[in-house]
């Protein structure tokens, strides 16, 4: 009986464990920025949004999150990223956090209406820092995008990208 009850906790224990790992995501998008205050900010901003580790590198400028899928999710890390000052994959900082930025963190923005096109652009065309094939008859298949302009030809048509083969996977 005894040895019963400690198989039965053991069983109900690596269930629960089973399920909290299940629950959690690693995720991975762009993120601007330029110097290791940067990397404080942007880390620090994903953790407040929930995420359970953040890593930015700043050479690649690419954030890697693990986050628990019931808690939060992508979008709100990137809202989170960008509220504090920084353009990302998801999400593009107002003018005012920007500007409230440190000026080594200042990294090089696009004009505003070119920065949010080329911000939705990127997360249509990208999954996990990848690109990938979007397009449709020139339209992009992404859920919530399906009216903008993707590409033409497989070269991306919105003003601004010169035609940049944003619309299909990388070699």
């Amino acid at each position: 009986m005894k040895s019963f009850k400690i198989f039965s906790i053991a069983a109900v224990l690596m269930a629960f464990t089973t399920v909290a790992v299940a629950q959690t995501k690693t995720e991975t998008f762009n993120v601007s920025g330029n110097c290791g205050m940067c990397k404080s900010k942007i880390e620090k901003a994903a953790k407040e949004a929930g995420a359970k580790d953040a890593s930015w590198n700043v050479e690649t400028k690419v954030l890697t999150v693990t986050y628990k899928s019931s808690s939060t999710n992508t979008a709100k890390i990137q809202e989170k990223i960008a509220a504090v000052g920084y353009d990302n994959a998801g999400a593009t900082a107002s003018k005012e956090s920007y500007d409230k930025l440190h000026g080594c963190c200042k990294y090089e923005r696009a004009s505003a209406s070119a920065s949010s096109t080329h911000e939705a652009k990127d997360a249509c065309c990208q999954k996990n820092g990848e690109k990938m094939d979007c397009c449709k008859d020139g339209k992009c298949t992404k859920e919530g995008h399906e009216a903008m302009d993707c590409c033409k030809d497989g070269k991306c048509s919105k003003e601004g990208h010169n035609g940049k083969d944003c619309c299909k996977k990388s070699e």
